[in-house]
């Protein structure tokens, strides 16, 4: 099982020169992946300072070699897939290979979507999702794609350079999996993002038996034949070790592929140290 830093985007009045020294640092202190939040207006304070998560981690890509790098999770029913697509393979070139992108129907607290006038229906941004996910896939693949559905169109184009990652760089979809419909829609990508409740503001542990009827719900292997990802985690690190990493080992047994470990927005020097001590092996 790998292990992956989730970090804030932003919020408070966090530098975004320290976003960056966190991704090098994950780096040097064994971390397996740095996965950034996706907000237009971050969740924290009135008026939180906010960045755009591909441009800081293609920055973080020209300062490191090994770390995987993307996004959990960002909206894809605000964005244009297109773009989306161009800026994740862009990604892709920076870092020779190591980009990952996740998808979801978005944060319903999303300040972003409202104060811009995005779609606020949840059933019409699960629609939007269900259509750009398929989009999205395609676009990835660098092959010529052919779409003409309700919300998005695509006429016989493929996005070049293609994908440094074959067949295509992993797509991973995060949600609730009290929603069948989150399932559903990762079997069709290479991962999935989980988390367990609907109700965000409260937190709840897979226990290892629902991770193993979770895997054992998804495919096996994703489109380039390794295992299809499963995600666990986005909290913060019990102070609890021992039993933290007991429980860690009870995860990957059950087939999790990815423990994500949340660094919330705060002091830069706690957020550093974090960071720094590395993660439970």
């Amino acid at each position: 099982m790998r292990h992956g830093l989730e970090i804030s985007c932003g919020g408070a009045a966090i530098p975004v020169s320290v976003l960056v020294e966190l991704g090098e640092l994950a780096e040097h202190a064994g971390w397996d992946g740095v996965f950034l939040e996706d907000y237009l207006i971050h969740y924290s304070g009135d008026e939180p300072s906010t960045y755009d998560p591909w441009l800081v981690l293609a920055a973080i890509a020209g300062r490191t070699g090994r770390v995987r790098l993307g996004t959990t999770v960002t909206a894809l029913p605000r964005r244009r897939p297109a773009k989306l697509a161009r800026e994740v393979l862009t990604l892709d070139h920076l870092s020779a290979g190591r980009a990952t992108v996740a998808v979801g129907v978005g944060d319903p607290g999303d300040r972003g979507l409202a104060a811009f006038g995005e779609q606020t229906e949840v059933s019409v941004r699960a629609a939007m999702l269900d259509e750009g996910l398929d989009l999205l896939t395609g676009l990835l693949s660098g092959e010529q794609v052919n779409h003409q559905g309700t919300h998005y169109r695509a006429d016989g184009v493929a996005l070049r350079p293609a994908p440094v990652q074959a067949p295509r760089v992993p797509v991973w979809v995060g949600g609730s999996t009290q929603a069948a419909a989150v399932r559903r829609r990762a079997a069709r990508a290479d991962g999935i993002v989980p988390y367990k409740l609907t109700d965000t503001d409260t937190w709840a542990d897979f226990t290892p038996d629902e991770v193993r009827e979770l895997v054992n719900a998804l495919p096996p292997t994703r489109a380039d034949g390794q295992p299809f990802d499963v995600a666990i985690g986005g909290r913060r690190r019990r102070s609890d070790e021992r039993a933290e990493r007991a429980y860690l080992e009870d995860l990957a047994a059950a087939g999790a592929t990815w423990w994500l470990e949340f660094v919330p927005v705060g002091d830069p020097a706690a957020m550093r140290a974090a960071v720094a001590r590395g993660p439970l092996r």
